[in-house]
């Protein structure tokens, strides 16, 4: 990924709560003719060996499965919040920009065993199913609506291989045009460019 060294992102802490935080990727792998994607939950885990990974599932429905055997190198993308920067928002005349923080893990992926898959699944339930009023879990559910949907599901593991990190939040504009942008951010009120805003001042607070 393309990253000028005034975005790269090397805190390794920060990376893997970013990732934690918006887990929801997008998986790219090596088809016949055409890179393959898809879009799924991928969590950062430990696995048994206590190793740090990517744990995931894909249906088996979804053809781009069959092709980890023989091309196991893959690419999983992470992003959060993203907004359009207009240059009327800095005190000098430039070019419109866009802001963004984006994540890339490349690594071999393997399947999990049905142990290591039922106990990803189990994580994954648990995390989302914190804040529901009356959360369910793998356990609770009957054998007769899991197993079924176990033996349709190919769960992987993804080793970190190596990490690219890109947060473009305005690092390279002066104090008062990166105050402006936020600023201009807030104004708008929509998620996208609100989140862009609130990840600036989170940057700006971690570098002072």
């Amino acid at each position: 990924m393309y990253t000028p060294k005034h975005y790269k992102q090397d805190d390794w802490d920060e990376i893997q709560q970013f990732i934690k935080t918006y887990s929801f990727a997008t998986l790219v792998s090596i088809g016949d003719e055409y890179p393959v994607a898809s879009h799924i939950p991928i969590e950062l885990e430990t696995n048994f060996d206590d190793e740090t990974v990517l744990w995931g599932h894909i249906a088996r429905g979804n053809r781009q499965w069959r092709g980890f055997r023989d091309q196991p190198n893959v690419l999983a993308i992470f992003q959060s919040y993203n907004s359009y920067i207009s240059s009327s928002w800095y005190q000098e005349p430039e070019v419109p920009t866009w802001n963004y923080q984006a994540v890339h893990i490349y690594g071999k992926l393997s399947e999990l065993s049905e142990e290591a898959l039922r106990e990803s699944l189990r994580r994954l339930v648990d995390k989302y199913e914190q804040e529901s009023e009356c959360p369910v879990s793998m356990d609770s559910l009957p054998d007769a609506v899991v197993e079924p949907q176990l033996k349709g599901v190919f769960g992987f593991e993804i080793s970190i291989d190596k990490v690219e990190a890109s947060y473009k939040l305005s690092q390279n504009k002066s104090e008062e045009d990166h105050a402006n942008v936020i600023e201009k951010l807030m104004g708008r009120g929509d998620t996208q460019s609100r989140g862009v805003a609130e990840a600036m001042k989170r940057s700006q607070n971690d570098e002072s």
